[in-house]
C-alpha cells in the first residue's frame, strides 16, 4: 500500500466526526449517498494515508467495508457508525463520533487457538509471563481485557486455578480510546497510534508465540 501513491497523513478534520454523528442520527441510504464524496475524501482518505505510513513498521493494512451484515441481526441499520481498519502485523484502528480508538491482540480465537491459549495460560512459566505482561501493558491508559468470557472455568481446568480469570477468556486484547480533541486533526494522531502499538507489543508477541494465527 505504501507504494501506491505519495501521501502524507495529516489527521481527520472535525467534520469527520460530525459525519458519524449524522450517520448515528440518520442511518439511511439517503444520508450515506449525500455524504459519500466527503466520506471518501475526508474519512476514508486519511485512514488510507495513515495505513500507508504505518506499513513499514506494522505491515500492510486494510480498511473494513462500511456496510453492516444485517442478515442475522435485528438491527437492520445498513451502515457502520465507525470506520475500522486492521494491520497485518497485528493492530486495529477505529474512528467514530466518540473519537479515536486502537486495539491489539486477538479479539476472537478459533478452536485451535483457544486450546493453545489455555494450555499456555495454565502453564506456570508462560502463564506467569502473561500475567506480568498484562500488569505492565495495562498499567496506565491502556486497558487489557477479555472477550467472550465464560462464566466459569472451561472444561478440564480447575475452578480455583490461580489464573482462572484468564482461562475464561475467548479473546484477549489491549485497547485504548481517545476523546475528540484538536490533535485528531494533525499528524499527532499517527504518533498516538504508534505509541499504543509499541506499548502493547509485548501482549501481541506473547499471543503470536503461544497461540499463533488461525
Amino acid at each position: 500500500m505504501a507504494q501506491d501513491r505519495d501521501v502524507t497523513f495529516r489527521g481527520w478534520p472535525s467534520e469527520a466526526l460530525e459525519f458519524y454523528e449524522g450517520l448515528v442520527a440518520d442511518n439511511s441510504k439517503t444520508y450515506w449517498t449525500a455524504h459519500l464524496p466527503f466520506y471518501e475524501e475526508q474519512v476514508r482518505g486519511p485512514m488510507h494515508e495513515l495505513l500507508a505510513e504505518l506499513e513499514p513498521e506494522f505491515g500492510p493494512g486494510k480498511i473494513f467495508r462500511p456496510y453492516r451484515d444485517v442478515r442475522f441481526s435485528k438491527d437492520k441499520s445498513p451502515y457502520k457508525t465507525h470506520l475500522g481498519a486492521w494491520l497485518d502485523a497485528g493492530g486495529y484502528i477505529q474512528l467514530s463520533s466518540d473519537g479515536l480508538a486502537a486495539g491489539s491482540g486477538m479479539y476472537h480465537m478459533d478452536g485451535g487457538q483457544l486450546e493453545r491459549y489455555r494450555r499456555a495460560v495454565a502453564d506456570d512459566k508462560t502463564g506467569e509471563e502473561l500475567t506480568a505482561i498484562i500488569a505492565s501493558v495495562g498499567n496506565g491508559p491502556i486497558a487489557v481485557r477479555g472477550n467472550g468470557s465464560l462464566k466459569t472455568a472451561p472444561r478440564g481446568y480447575a475452578k480455583d486455578h490461580p489464573r482462572v480469570d484468564l482461562l475464561r477468556h475467548k479473546g484477549l486484547i489491549a485497547w485504548r480510546e481517545w476523546e475528540p480533541a484538536a490533535w485528531l486533526g494533525t499528524a499527532r494522531a499517527r504518533t498516538r497510534i504508534v505509541e499504543f502499538l509499541r506499548a502493547s507489543r509485548p501482549l501481541k508477541d506473547w499471543l503470536d508465540v503461544h497461540v499463533g494465527r488461525s
